[in-house]
């Protein structure tokens, strides 16, 4: 991976190396995508976590994986990085045991901009997260970021998606990535279709801001994602 790490003021916490099934590594050439540095404006700091992969962060969240986050994002904060990221969602359960551990703010998830969003919402809206898997999605997560149950979200899977799927089902298969794009833009398109008092959309996985435009366009709905929310962190800091 391509590092940018001369002025960068900003880590990002990434899978291990090699560990990412084959779709996702295709969805990381996209512009758009966390892990692509084509994605920012300004210089970004990647760091691979040891361990840390679909099993360990999505599907059975480890807490070896937690502390070794914490012990390789200590490393980056002593070398001048002022805020933490990650690039998966799901870190959204480690949200409170990042921040505790850190002395500079920490971003696990886009989900955290859910509050945010849906208080700029009139009375009635609706607030639609597309996520990778919703079935790997827990209380756990929601809680961490201040996401509560008496909120006015609706959850959208992709895993319901056959081509998404692959990335779960035949992870040494390649995606079509075409597929891919008319797939989460149709899953937006069905969220405003079957609920029309959607306001916004919140995309909890950071494979899917390549796609953030085309659902704004399609759909007339703001869209928040990791980089929406990376560029709001970018713009907070002493440069």
């Amino acid at each position: 991976m391509k590092e940018r790490t001369d002025t960068s003021q900003i880590g990002i916490l990434c899978w291990e190396a090699g560990q990412a099934p084959r779709g996702l590594v295709q969805l990381e050439t996209l512009k758009g995508n966390s892990t692509n540095p084509d994605s920012y404006d300004y210089p970004v700091r990647f760091h691979r976590v040891v361990g840390a992969n679909i099993q360990t962060i999505l599907e059975n969240p480890d807490r070896d994986v937690l502390a070794r986050m914490i012990e390789d994002a200590r490393s980056m904060v002593s070398q001048g990085i002022k805020a933490i990221v990650t690039s998966c969602g799901f870190n959204a359960i480690f949200q409170r045991e990042l921040a505790d551990a850190l002395d500079v703010p920490v971003f696990t998830s886009s989900l955290l901009q859910v509050p945010m969003v849906l208080r700029s919402l009139g009375k009635g809206r609706e607030l639609a997260i597309i996520t990778a898997k919703r079935a790997a999605l827990r209380k756990e997560h929601f809680e961490s970021v201040g996401i509560t149950s008496e909120m006015p979200v609706r959850i959208f899977g992709m895993e319901q998606s056959p081509e998404w799927n692959k990335i779960f089902v035949a992870p040494d298969e390649d995606v079509d990535l075409d597929v891919i794009r008319s797939e989460v833009v149709g899953t937006a398109l069905d969220a405003v279709k079957n609920h029309p008092a959607m306001g916004a959309f919140v995309l909890e996985c950071t494979d899917l801001p390549p796609f953030a435009e085309e659902i704004r366009k399609e759909t007339g709905l703001p869209v928040f994602d990791i980089i929406t929310l990376v560029n709001y962190i970018h713009e907070s800091l002493s440069y």
